[in-house]
């Protein structure tokens, strides 16, 4: 009879070790994994605490000239899409950590049937070794770090070479950027603290916020209409409304997408087209981006990826200054309301949009020019103090309205003026690719579209009058004689006063050629 002592033991593979490893990872029980692989408990207990010299001698077998290929993911649908999601994310400069990576792993994981699959450590460490991932790396942008080093060899490399191409064949006045931002727009000062960093994937915080699209050329001279898109496709405070200073569009999320930008890029197209035109549009790679339609007059340029701190002219102070208007704009509308008494509303979409659209308006050309020159995209000078130039109106009058509202309201002293300018900067603006929410958002259009009677943050406010173009003009005629009774009005605002009383008159001029004057009493 052999002897039992003289029996050969099984030799496991390091690929199969791994294998035993990762089918404890995924969340098995233990003795279920030992009968499957055919090994006993204790040998099962040897391969999970030899787990890390496994994963050494992968890594080591993975670099070199003879290399060998590491093995796939056991779960390698699950990778892929956690890859593609993280790739996404990342190129959106949005902070990655490494429980963010599992927690996405493990929703993305049940929404593909893996019900069994943990996330764990190991887990981790294997994908960021698969993948080459840095996680001390892999940050909010930050153009001070671009600036001391980290991304300067990509953005030096694109201001010598790409951008001189693109821009080659294109004046100033037809180079343009386009770029998203959110705004909470019913945000009060009080509540800044609350809302700072908050990416606002969804929620009750969703209902509060817009995204908005704003592109302008590098010389200045051009300011398109903004795009803002909400979640409510037919909110009540834009009914019997037929004109607005910007466009608006709706999704479940309030965010950009792709049919969204490139619906907007083929109106342009077509008002390029019309005005014979040819246009280049510096844009960033968010997923809104990606899918591009065909297009007759513009060529469009993609900004280096994660260097749109220093490059994209509209982050670098253009949105800024739009938001520093806005909020003063908010700021005097509460500051109205608590002169008068009166209860403090809710900003509904309307008034955002308004004040949005008044605030780009605003913005003045040497602003946006500028921040082109900072982009090192137009090939001008200029100096550290005119970066500083306030935004229509000095320092001193925001700061004097940021005080008399602070002490009105009781906003905590840690609290400034610039955090609540600031505070909605870190709003996601653009759908996340294979993100398990918009997904399921996607399955609930139709039930989006039903309830659209529901504003986004509004709570049953009274649908507002119509007037007549008759109360308008009399409306007009009580402001000019509230003008003249002030002193130190200038010649421009008397200037835009009269333009809208041209505008009206001229709509009851066609009104009486083409009705009777019993109409025109009820046209609005």
């Amino acid at each position: 009879m052999a002897n039992k002592g003289n029996k050969k033991r099984r030799q496991f593979s390091l690929e199969e070790k791994m294998k035993v490893v990762e089918a404890v990872d995924s969340g098995r029980r233990k003795g279920d994994v030992a009968k499957e692989f055919g090994i006993t408990p204790s040998t099962l207990s040897t391969f999970l605490k030899d787990r890390t010299k496994f994963e050494e001698k992968v890594r080591e077998a993975s670099v070199g000239p003879q290399r060998k290929r590491m093995r796939n993911a056991l779960y390698d649908d699950i990778d892929k899409a956690v890859f593609a999601w993280f790739q996404e994310i990342h190129a959106k400069n949005i902070l990655v950590t490494g429980s963010v990576i599992r927690k996405k792993a493990l929703n993305l994981a049940n929404m593909l049937g893996y019900d069994s699959f943990q996330a764990s450590v190991g887990w981790l460490n294997r994908f960021r070794d698969r993948h080459g991932i840095t996680l001390k790396a892999v940050c909010r942008e930050n153009s001070d770090r671009l600036m001391n080093g980290l991304g300067i060899d990509k953005v030096n490399e694109w201001h010598a070479g790409e951008i001189i191409k693109l821009i080659a064949d294109y004046s100033p006045d037809d180079i343009f950027n386009a770029d998203e931002t959110g705004v909470f727009f019913q945000l009060l000062p009080q509540h800044t603290l609350a809302a700072k960093g908050d990416y606002c994937r969804g929620g009750k915080k969703a209902k509060q916020r817009l995204t908005a699209l704003f592109c302008c050329n590098a010389s200045g001279t051009e300011k398109m209409r903004p795009l803002i898109v909400g979640r409510s496709p037919s909110p009540r405070c834009l009914k019997n409304i037929h004109s607005l200073p910007c466009d608006y569009r709706a999704n479940q999320w309030a965010w950009m997408t792709q049919d969204l930008f490139n619906e907007w890029l083929m109106q342009v197209d077509a008002r390029m087209k019309q005005a014979e035109r040819r246009i280049l549009l510096l844009i960033d790679n968010c997923s809104a981006h990606n899918m591009l339609p065909r297009l007759e007059r513009i060529q469009v340029g993609y900004l280096p990826s994660n260097c749109t701190a220093v490059l994209q002219p509209l982050n670098l102070g253009i949105i800024h200054t739009m938001k520093v208007l806005y909020r003063s704009h908010f700021l005097k509308r509460i500051l109205l309301k608590l002169s008068s008494s009166q209860d403090q509303e809710k900003v509904d979409i309307k008034q955002a949009m308004d004040m949005i659209a008044a605030a780009w308006w605003s913005i003045k050309q040497s602003t946006v020019v500028k921040c082109w020159q900072r982009a090192g995209i137009i090939p001008m000078e200029f100096t550290d103090s005119d970066a500083e130039e306030a935004a229509n109106e000095p320092a001193a009058v925001i700061e004097k309205l940021w005080r008399s509202v602070a002490i009105a309201t009781c906003i905590p002293n840690e609290v400034n003026f610039q955090d609540f300018v600031t505070a909605d900067d870190d709003l996601i603006v653009s759908q996340e690719l294979m993100d398990t929410e918009v997904i399921q958002g996607m399955m609930t259009d139709e039930n989006t579209d039903e309830a659209g009677s529901e504003d986004e943050g509004e709570i049953s406010l009274p649908e507002q009058p119509k007037i007549t173009i008759a109360e308008a003009i009399t409306s007009v005629q009580k402001l000019r004689q509230f003008l003249s009774t002030c002193t130190g009005v200038p010649d421009a605002v008397f200037g835009q006063l009269n333009g809208i009383d041209q505008y009206l008159m001229r709509r009851v001029t066609q009104t009486l050629v083409d009705s009777k004057i019993t109409d025109f009493l009820q046209t609005k």
